[in-house]
């Protein structure tokens, strides 16, 4: 049976919802001007413009029209995320400023970032992702190999930090992604399920796109560590400068050296990567200086 749908309008946006929901509270904080309601997490996020200052507000408790979860829950999920944007404050990550309970549900507000997401599911869904002009992934991928390889020293530093304070990745992949095609400039913007180590799969298949996914995270009580991580690293150069999927050379933009260290990172064989997301980004960096020396 196909879902209730309701209107919402709020300044400059309108969106449907499941059911209705007041938004008092978002109006009060500022003029809303965008809108990102396609979630599947059972978060509606917002862009709101406080006195100048642009916020991203991710909100939980409402009924996206594509969630097929209970609000509350989503409730608790986006509560327990927070702390991690504290916890892995980063050049490379968007910068959380606040956080709050709106009677049963809740808010985490961040500053906005001028970005478009690599992963446009909804607007540019694939093929058109890959081919259509205007997608984000297509005019990314139109950038120079230097331009992209920055973007992955971004995200690879990123998760060298998060691996030194001991949490892993989990549901990390190009739609975590957002990138400022004026400034070339690339963040991640949801980190809300990574998990402090050890931890165990606990649910068979995780959280996360199977494009950039390890064997160990589809295997029912497999650790997810370091070796995890160096794989979705591996997967995701691949998915930025290469033929995502299609992990052969003929496809792989970046020359032989870079190969080289990607394709280890992306064994099946765990033990036949890298050992630590440091290990993996210290032997991409000395393949990238050596490619600059070529041209």
């Amino acid at each position: 049976m196909p879902a209730k749908r309701v209107t919402i309008e709020l300044d400059d946006v309108a969106f449907q919802l499941q059911e209705e929901h007041r938004f008092d509270w978002l109006q009060r904080l500022g003029r809303v001007f965008a809108v990102f309601d396609q979630q599947d997490s059972g978060n509606v996020s917002f862009g709101v413009d406080r006195d100048g200052e642009k916020l991203f507000v991710k909100y939980a408790g409402a009924r996206p029209l594509t969630f097929s979860g209970e609000p509350e829950d989503a409730v608790d999920r986006l509560k327990a995320a927070v702390h991690l944007y504290d916890e892995l404050r980063h050049p490379s990550l968007i910068e959380l400023v606040g956080h709050v309970e709106v009677e049963s549900s809740y808010a985490a507000m961040f500053k906005w970032f001028e970005g478009e997401t690599l992963h446009p599911h909804w607007s540019f869904p694939p093929p058109a992702k890959y081919s259509h002009p205007e997608s984000p992934y297509y005019r990314f991928r139109q950038l120079s190999v230097e331009q992209r390889l920055a973007s992955l020293d971004a995200i690879f530093s990123f998760h060298e930090y998060a691996e030194n304070k001991g949490f892993v990745a989990v549901d990390f992949y190009d739609g975590s992604l957002l990138h400022n095609f004026t400034t070339n400039e690339t963040k991640i913007c949801d980190i809300d399920l990574y998990e402090r180590k050890p931890f165990v799969n606990t649910m068979g298949r995780l959280w996360g796109s199977s494009r950039f996914m390890s064997p160990e995270e589809f295997s029912l009580g497999a650790g997810i560590d370091e070796r995890t991580n160096v794989f979705t690293m591996g997967a995701t150069a691949f998915a930025l400068v290469g033929g995502e999927l299609d992990r052969s050379f003929a496809k792989w933009e970046a020359g032989e050296a870079l190969y080289d260290v990607a394709s280890r990172a992306v064994q099946a064989d765990r033990n036949a990567r890298y050992s630590t997301v440091a290990e993996f980004k210290a032997a991409w960096d000395l393949a990238v200086q050596k490619k600059l020396l070529q041209l």
